[in-house]
């Protein structure tokens, strides 16, 4: 008789399904011959320009109509036409996005509900919005939103300003008039350059027919801006410049973009990036693969290529976002392939002079460098470049173009920077990015943000929350099993040392989520061996006698527990249930003729024997060498002891003869060295006061106020390699000694890093490498700045609720604008602007039309599909 599942398990398997199923259709839309421009979020402002542009043929007419119907049927209800930010605010760009939107409807004399709404809107809001922004206001706003205002009158817009808003306005003037008096036309100095503010430029301004014919480019654009490229047409009538918009239009007829043409392998990228940060690559392994070959060939084809310093900002964000991914993904990518920069002083200038608006490139190229391996110092230097630059972009916030209209941008790079990416757990991660997504965004644009859209936002996001969701359920289930088996073993009872059940199974989950199938027997495996080694270390260090060590050791070696009592009795059983628990699933799932008890057990010997070691040390008062001390802190700290069992239950699984001490690769060793450092920097109690030249002494010593305060190591009557190392370099304090090991520490990391990273220097499969990156990252984040794994946080026990136990719950905030002083509600319907007979045109000052032989444009335009908005970040 069948039984019936109970309603966790079905509920699971439920959420799975569901989560298969948006895969399936998700990889369908996304990936299926997917045209690369839908995921562009279009621009109000550069679309409302475009919609400006007279019919030569028929000056009362636009010449691409189906713009003004964009902009007709692209208003939000609450008037204005541009993006919410992450808390459902309009954003700053909103303010010049409606006033170009209302001066195209007014030229075509249609949409006067709309134009409206827009001046309700402004009229309501504008204040808030310059309140929070103005004080500087960015130097993009100061050029573009007078020029706006001026617009906006010409055509017969009331714009009247009262009150404090009346003196804001004048301001931000006075802004613009400093900076028109300041820079030249094109200076590389600033970014982008004036000239690509082109239709922003007040009729003042001195600028020639054929000054602005010499900044064409050859496919007839002003910096690839549609807004500028569109003003250059309207004065100059050069034919490149209208081929240059009827291309843009045909590629992209569902909205003008901030800039074009787009960059199709960057918008690759950031999709690649996306499903990385969100959580779900594993979900998309051969897509995510197939787009990084074709990068990565395209970059080895491309090698030498000079780059126009005007799409600097631009070429060095897609370098360094490709240089991370590809590295990550085990290409060989060279440093060089984003590090260019650095061989260019003017290029250093430039971004330097203008950080404050490239705070987001500098901090991907920041992140870039987390890759690092040894001898790359070209990415030591880009590291410290990019670091100063953000730091001092922080210090100027108020100048700071991202960090002014983007303020949660500010707390990224803060995160980033004081817990680096070696320090987080992928799982924790992933919460974060979910959480954050709705406000992030590129680097600003000229008149709005640079943002990447998606058509398939809820799906997207909906699978990403089920994603986190499930997986925190099977976390969730499965710290309750660990819990009791724990208690049923005896671990939790022992009455001495830490009982740090819940901390190791969150950091075998939270670490390798982005490795890890939800039904992986590794999480167990590890916590349990995590747990396992806690409480027999604890025992080893400050419970057990020698002779019960001894004994102890002795029973692991012969695997014979008889005569065995108390804690050793105890610890015994509880590996001896685990080893042969893991020995026959592993015997299960590989069939007859795999069996590895006999090596689990001496790789527990192995481990159990360094433990001994360090006890006789202890008690004698015996001070070993760094090389003595090492050979053996290397296995005690027993790293190698969880990863190499658990890369057993891995696919491919590790080759048994890899699980032999004789046989351990680099990369094994290097993990069990670098964990034992991180482990000797942090293993200190309280705050550390040294005099120097005392000698070092392994017992606790108390010096009122003078010498060492007693830490954990010395109070345990432990060694140490940061202690050691001082006591055979007398004249050095305590803090030179730790310099010392973390210099050695940063160099082993970018080994082991190096050797997971590589298909060429380790015969391990790769996921059991990525299992020795995820179990140096748990390390790196317990003792990061502090020994978090012996004495708990509140931040650590915050992460460990985020994890396991507190839901992720996304939803955008309500839009806390003030309401239209409008009795009437919009339809939900598309509006086509209908040129009839009677319709006359508004002819906007300065502006002269060419009569230029081009074809008609259409003039009958049905509905126009909208693509929902999905920020894909560019961070």
């Amino acid at each position: 008789m069948a039984l019936n599942p109970s309603p966790f398990v079905a509920s699971m398997e439920l959420s799975q399904f569901s989560i298969q199923d948006l895969v399936k259709k998700i990889k369908q839309e996304m990936f299926s011959n997917p045209d690369i421009y839908s995921f562009v979020s279009p621009s109000a402002y550069d679309t409302a320009w475009v919609a400006m542009i007279p019919d030569p043929h028929q000056p009362d007419r636009p010449m691409f109509a189906e713009c003004l119907d964009w902009v007709l049927n692209r208003q939000r209800k609450e008037g204005f036409w541009g993006e919410f930010d992450g808390h459902g605010l309009p954003t700053i760009d909103s303010l010049p996005a409606t006033l170009a939107s209302m001066v195209a409807l007014k030229q075509w004399n249609v949409g006067v509900e709309n134009i409206d709404r827009g001046l309700a809107f402004i009229r309501a809001n504008a204040e808030k919005l310059l309140e929070e922004k103005y004080n500087p206001c960015p130097r993009w706003f100061a050029i573009v939103f007078p020029a706006m205002v001026e617009l906006a009158r010409s055509v017969g817009i009331e714009m009247i300003f009262r009150d404090r808003l009346e003196a804001m306005v004048a301001e931000i003037f006075d802004q613009r008039q400093q900076i028109l008096n300041t820079e030249e036309m094109e200076n590389k100095y600033h970014y982008p350059p004036l000239i690509s503010y082109l239709e922003a430029l007040p009729s003042w301004y001195d600028i020639s027919h054929e000054e602005i014919v010499k900044h064409l480019s050859g496919e007839g654009s002003i910096f690839r801006s549609p807004s500028a490229t569109a003003r250059a047409f309207m004065a100059t009538g050069k034919k490149e410049c209208l081929a240059y918009l009827q291309s843009l239009l045909q590629r992209c007829p569902t909205g003008v973009l901030s800039v074009y043409p787009m960059d199709e392998e960057l918008v690759k990228l950031s999709m690649v990036n996306q499903l990385q940060r969100l959580g779900l690559a594993q979900h998309f392994v051969d897509e995510i693969d197939q787009i990084l070959s074709v990068v990565h060939r395209n970059y080895m084809n491309r090698e030498g290529e000079t780059r126009q310093v005007n799409f600097i900002p631009a070429q060095l964000y897609k370098d360094s976002l490709a240089f991370r991914l590809l590295r990550m993904h085990g290409h060989s990518v060279s440093p060089w392939s984003f590090c260019w920069f650095l061989h260019h002083d003017d290029i250093m200038d430039h971004i330097q002079n203008n950080c404050q608006c490239l705070s987001s490139v500098l901090l991907n190229v920041y992140r870039a460098t987390d890759l690092m391996f040894p001898g790359e110092y070209e990415l030591e230097e880009a590291r410290s470049f990019s670091r100063n630059l953000l730091e001092k972009s922080i210090s100027l916030r108020h100048q700071d173009d991202n960090l002014v209209v983007f303020p949660n941008f500010q707390r990224m790079i803060e995160r980033e920077m004081s817990l680096p990416w070696i320090a987080r757990l992928d799982h924790l991660d992933h919460r974060h990015w979910i959480e954050v997504n709705e406000i992030n965004t590129l680097w600003m644009g000229k008149a709005s943000f640079y943002r990447l859209s998606c058509l398939h936002e809820d799906d997207l996001m909906q699978l990403a929350m089920a994603n986190y969701n499930f997986r925190q359920s099977i976390y969730n289930k499965e710290s309750v099993e660990i819990t009791r088996w724990s208690k049923d073993s005896g671990l939790s009872k022992m009455g001495f040392g830490r009982e740090n059940t819940t901390y190791c199974y969150f950091a075998s989950a939270a670490a390798s989520s982005s490795q890890l199938l939800y039904d992986s027997e590794v999480r167990l495996v590890v916590a349990k061996g995590a747990i396992l080694i806690t409480v027999a270390d604890d025992f080893f260090d400050m419970q057990g006698s020698m002779d019960e060590l001894e004994t102890l050791t002795e029973a692991v070696r012969r695997w014979d527990g008889h005569g065995l009592t108390g804690h050793t009795e105890v610890i015994f059983k509880a590996l001896d249930n685990l080893v042969n628990d893991i020995a026959a699933k592993y015997l299960h799932q590989q069939g007859r003729g795999c069996d590895i008890a006999k090596i689990l057990r001496d790789l527990w010997y192995e481990t159990f024997s360094s433990w001994l070691m360090e006890a006789k040390w202890s008690k004698s008062g015996y001070i070993p060498s760094i090389e003595e001390y090492l050979r053996t802190g290397m296995i005690s700290i027993a790293a190698h002891t969880l990863v190499l069992q658990a890369s057993c239950f891995l696919n491919p699984s590790i080759p048994i003869h890899k699980l032999r001490p004789s046989q351990y690769e680099p990369v094994t060793k290097l993990l069990m060295v670098t964990t034992r450092l991180l482990n000797d920097i942090q293993s200190y109690q309280g705050t550390m006061v040294v005099t120097k030249g005392l000698p070092y002494s392994p017992s606790p010593i108390l010096l009122g106020g003078k010498g060492l305060c007693p830490k954990k190591e010395q109070v345990d009557g432990k060694t140490n390699f940061v202690l050691l190392h001082r006591n055979e370099n007398p004249e050095a304090d305590i803090e030179d000694s730790i310099s010392y090991v973390k210099g050695i520490l940063d160099e082993k990391k970018k080994e082991l890093i190096q050797h997971v990273l590589s298909d060429d220097l380790s015969d391990l499969p790769n996921s059991s490498k990525h299992i020795h990156l995820s179990c140096l990252k748990v390390f790196q984040m317990f003792f990061n700045s502090k020994n978090e794994f012996d004495f708990r946080t509140s931040e650590l026990l915050q992460d460990i609720k985020q994890a396991i136990y507190t839901p992720l719950e996304f939803q955008k905030a309500k839009p806390s604008i003030k309401p239209l002083p409008l009795p009437f509600e919009r339809k939900n319907q598309t509006v086509n602007a209908i040129l009839g007979p009677s319709f006359k045109n508004q002819t906007i000052k300065r502006f002269t039309a060419y009569a230029v032989p081009v074809p008609m444009p259409r003039v009958g335009y049905g509905k126009i599909f909208m693509p929902l908005k999905f920020k894909t970040c560019f961070i």
